[in-house]
């Protein structure tokens, strides 16, 4: 959605690099540039302009002309305008104290208001709560059968006593009002905590369209208002959002269709102009695309800056603590990785989603969107393939394959033999990391593990040090000894063993890395 604006602001934040001084000349261009980028991103004109007047206002003051590194200070101040502009900071939905809490969904007719319904529905039940959905929808075509389906899909219960209007020329069934009242003591009935009501919405606005939306609030008296908006429709966002604040005072907005090609102008725009937050943000076609909207962290986005924090929190949603403790385990005790490790990793990386939007979250990926624009997803498929067409004993010991077996193998997974070949050649490196991780000794001025020398050489291994012969006068070999232990005590005083960042290696628990073991080597194939 950023991608031609991030693109646009880390290209004039590049000219900035290396200058010590930034003369009033410097930041004037810089705020030129900073205000066509965002036009360009379709945000409203007076969102730029006050925007890019609080950057250059800040830019000309003492924060920057006192700073060790002019450029980055620019880069900090415009990054905290940015958070500014989106919301500010993170807000969360406000949890009725009594009864359920009642939200209520508002927005144009094709802004995603139903499956939208249905996410947040799917995201609030991940959360602990016991959401029902009520259709209100009763003049698009189907949008009561669409919202039953979501529903369904979502293993949320759905409230619809009349089916709609079933094509454009029928009369819609039931009143709206009545159903918004009805769904509410429903869920009260059934003891469900959050109550999600649809409410019908239109191709523009209109009197009619607001009246009803209007009187559905004053029925049921929500706890929040979301208005949804489709993130692509650009400069008539904030003539939309106004209109519907005025007739439905939204508590909050929810950006659908993040994931599109549009400029993205009305993610920056709405917010600020209404003085409402956005709060959620839908960014793909399936029930679990969609996230909480931090501010911060959207910042970071468009400045290419990444959202590591977003990754962890995927990851640790999905990731099997269970698996990953063995592997843990497995990582300390030295044992092989073997391609049935790397299957059961491969299947957790799977749980966590598209590869391409994680790894979009690293910081930096902006410069290299245009591999992973390339980058097959099918591929994942195609390696698991392989290693499917594996017997047992070839995936705990792949040495075994020859060149008939990888014939077989290539055959039973659908793809040429060099691609077994090459799958085979990265994982035999991904192997050897992994030995010399768990060693101590393959990462240059890394300490040991538990048992190991400070070298990182195994006790008694093949590269284990010499002893050196003792004296065979009793006296001088005693002083030796005495002399060897002193020097192994002021060795280990100095460096303990096994110890890492400041930690003793008993005090280590690697199973609070949590990461799939040697996979980033293995996938990066050098």
């Amino acid at each position: 959605m950023f991608n031609s604006l991030s693109d646009r602001l880390t290209a004039t934040f590049k000219n900035l690099r290396g200058k010590g001084r930034l003369t009033e000349a410097d930041v004037d261009a810089t705020v030129r540039e900073i205000r066509r980028a965002l036009l360009d991103a379709d945000v409203a004109v007076p969102v730029v302009r006050e925007f890019t007047g609080q950057v250059r206002e800040r830019a000309l003051g003492a924060e920057v002309s006192g700073a060790l590194n002019p450029s980055q200070q620019i880069v900090k101040i415009v990054n905290e305008e940015l958070v500014e502009i989106l919301g500010g900071e993170t807000r969360r939905i406000r949890m009725a104290k009594t009864g359920p809490t009642i939200i209520m969904l508002a927005g144009l007719q094709g802004a995603g208001k139903t499956t939208l319904a249905g996410k947040l529905a799917k995201w609030m039940k991940a959360q602990g709560h016991s959401p029902i959905l009520v259709a209100c929808d009763l003049q698009r075509p189907n949008a009561v059968t669409q919202l039953q389906v979501v529903g369904q899909r979502a293993g949320v219960p759905v409230f619809a006593p009349h089916p709609g209007a079933t094509s454009e020329l029928a009369h819609p069934a039931g009143d709206p009002v009545a159903v918004a009242r009805a769904g509410v003591d429903e869920a009260r009935q059934k003891l469900h905590d959050v109550v999600i009501v649809d409410t019908a919405g239109r191709l523009g606005v209109d009197a009619d369209m607001m009246e009803q939306a209007r009187q559905i609030r004053r029925a049921i008296v929500p706890n929040e208002v979301l208005f949804v908006i489709d993130s692509m429709i650009g400069q008539d966002a904030v003539n939309t959002a106004t209109a519907f604040d005025e007739g439905v005072n939204f508590t909050g907005i929810v950006l659908s269709k993040l994931d599109g090609d549009a400029r993205g102008g009305a993610a920056l725009s709405v917010s600020s102009v209404t003085g409402k937050p956005v709060m959620f943000a839908s960014t793909g076609e399936g029930l679990d695309d969609f996230e909480l909207f931090h501010p911060d962290r959207m910042a970071s986005r468009i400045l290419d800056m990444g959202d590591v924090l977003s990754l962890i929190e995927q990851a640790e949603k999905s990731w099997d603590k269970e698996e990953a403790a063995r592997m843990a385990k497995k990582f300390a005790d030295q044992e092989d990785f073997t391609l049935d490790d790397f299957l059961a990793q491969m299947q957790q990386i799977r749980k966590m989603g598209s590869m391409k939007k994680m790894l979009m979250m690293m910081p930096g990926a902006q410069n290299i969107r245009q591999q992973l624009e390339q980058f097959d997803e099918r591929e994942i498929d195609r390696v698991e393939a392989i290693v499917r067409s594996m017997t047992p004993h070839e995936r705990l010991a792949p040495k075994i394959i020859n060149g008939s077996r990888r014939a077989r193998i290539a055959r039973g997974s659908g793809v040429h033999v060099s691609e077994v070949n090459g799958l085979l050649e990265r994982f035999a490196q991904a192997q050897k990391m992994m030995k010399k991780m768990a060693q101590g000794g393959g990462m240059p001025g890394m300490p040991g593990m538990p048992g190991m020398g400070a070298g990182g050489a195994r006790k008694g291994g093949k590269n284990a040090p010499k002893k050196k012969a003792r004296s065979g006068n009793p006296a001088k070999a005693a002083q030796e000894l005495r002399e060897a232990e002193a020097r192994r005590a002021a060795g280990a005083k100095a460096v303990p063993t096994g110890a890492a960042f400041g930690q003793q290696s008993g005090d280590f628990d690697p199973s609070q890395l949590n990461l799939p073991k040697g996979f980033d080597k293995f996938m990066g194939g050098k």
